[in-house]
């Protein structure tokens, strides 16, 4: 199960890891911020196209 969250969050740890931020720091909102911005279009485009 942890490694589901491990990719799932990925996207901001490697985001934060560019910007040199503690991805576990100030309660992990900065990597949910990216994961938000990593995450949303790639549902938006899924659920586009498949409809």
């Amino acid at each position: 199960m942890e490694k589901i969250a491990d990719a799932i969050l990925w996207p901001g740890t490697k985001m934060c890891e560019f910007f040199d931020v503690d991805p576990k720091g100030e309660l992990g909102l900065l990597r949910s911020f990216f994961n938000m911005l990593f995450w949303l279009p790639v549902g938006l485009i899924i659920v586009w196209f498949t409809n």
